[in-house]
């Protein structure tokens, strides 16, 4: 058996990762530079400091949004330069750029709030995610005969059509939204006919912050603690990430004040985070959930949530797949990604124990990094 054959964690913190040669882990080594080069060429287009000269927030240039529900509610750090690095078996294969350094990721987050909905199944919060989320979770969220029928998996696929205003932001301001290269935007935030909970796609920030928020309500204490005790800390991240929410975005419950936080930074906040300690979530993705001998997420939700949704066959529990009609064809079926705009990426191949993160790729590169590092495995 090689050493790349065999799976290594790496330390905690900051400390020095395993590393191993291109070669020895099965690529060829000037290919996958070839990769690499081609990533920090195919830097994103977003200003370094997240404000266009005229003093518009990238986000909502990228999705054409203005109106009532635009404010930025919550904090926005400029970002760094591409970045990214390559695991095999967890050990670093190949590294560029600033991978220790904190910046905003985006969407990234709502596949860490997609983790937070398996702990909450684990302990019991949640009895089953076909159940209606009003069942549990009291106030006016779900009392209209339309929200009442939406349950926990509606949420967790983008499919609830949850209809109402959360911490200042109505659900209408991402009617219509289109995300990925080619996305026409043109009638974003227009009022459409609401769909039967369950039957229709959409992505849209505002339901996503209200899955987290019933969350914070089952946990009874802020998703950035439980998200450090139960898979940061023990799977040995920094203490540099951060999660935030909006200025308006806080809540009191058992007496205590607490703040909700977001799926994204669509409107500021979010979490803050470096490549490297995106690399642990992702390599723990790629084992299954385990770390360490410990079980850290159930090996059932992580089949459940890398099960393709019947309303979008490449979208799982706020998980992309390489499933269904939009499947690239050179790309493995196992094959499972956060994705984050700007462009933020952890990409995961459990079958190939392969984890790659990209920081500021241009969206139209994305899927080109992804060719030339599959082309660059041997055999």
């Amino acid at each position: 058996m090689s050493p790349s054959d065999n799976p290594q964690l790496p330390p905690a913190g900051t400390g020095a990762w395993a590393e191993i040669a291109p070669a020895e882990a099965g690529f060829d080594p000037q290919a996958l530079q070839q990769a690499v080069d081609f990533a920090i060429a195919q830097e994103s287009s977003w200003p370094r400091s997240l404000y266009y000269p005229d003093g518009r927030y990238v986000g909502l240039v990228e999705w054409n949004e203005s109106g009532p529900w635009s404010d930025i509610s919550g904090p926005v750090k400029p970002r760094g330069g591409p970045a990214g690095l390559i695991l095999k078996n967890g050990r670093i294969v190949s590294q560029w750029g600033e991978i220790d350094r904190v910046d905003m990721t985006f969407s990234v987050a709502k596949s860490y709030i997609a983790i937070l909905a398996g702990l909450a199944v684990a302990d019991g919060l949640i009895a089953d995610v076909d159940e209606p989320v009003g069942r549990s979770i009291d106030g006016p969220w779900f009392a209209s005969a339309h929200n009442a029928q939406i349950s926990w998996r509606h949420l967790l696929q983008q499919s609830s059509e949850w209809q109402g205003e959360l911490f200042g932001k109505s659900d209408q301001v991402d009617h219509n939204r289109q995300i990925g290269p080619g996305a026409d935007n043109s009638r974003k935030g227009q009022k459409r006919d609401l769909q039967q909970p369950g039957s229709f796609y959409e992505y849209n920030d505002v339901r996503v912050n209200l899955l987290a928020y019933c969350l914070l309500r089952l946990f009874r204490r802020p998703l950035p603690e439980v998200l450090r005790e139960r898979i940061m800390d023990p799977i040995g991240a920094s203490d540099s990430w951060e999660w935030h929410g909006y200025s308006t975005s806080f809540v009191e419950i058992d007496g205590k004040r607490m703040q909700s936080v977001p799926g994204g930074c669509h409107w500021g906040g979010g979490i803050f985070i470096s490549a490297r300690d995106h690399a642990r979530l992702g390599l723990l993705i790629a084992n299954g959930g385990a770390w360490g001998g410990r079980q850290l997420i159930p090996a059932s939700w992580i089949t459940a949530m890398m099960t393709p949704s019947p309303t979008l066959p490449n979208y799982g529990y706020l998980w992309w797949l390489n499933r269904g009609p939009q499947a690239r064809p050179h790309v493995p079926e196992t094959a499972v990604f956060a994705l984050g705009a700007g462009v933020n990426v952890i990409w995961i191949d459990p079958a190939q124990q392969l984890v790659a993160v990209l920081r500021w790729i241009d969206k139209s590169a994305l899927d080109g990094f992804v060719d030339r590092m599959l082309a660059a495995r041997r055999g």
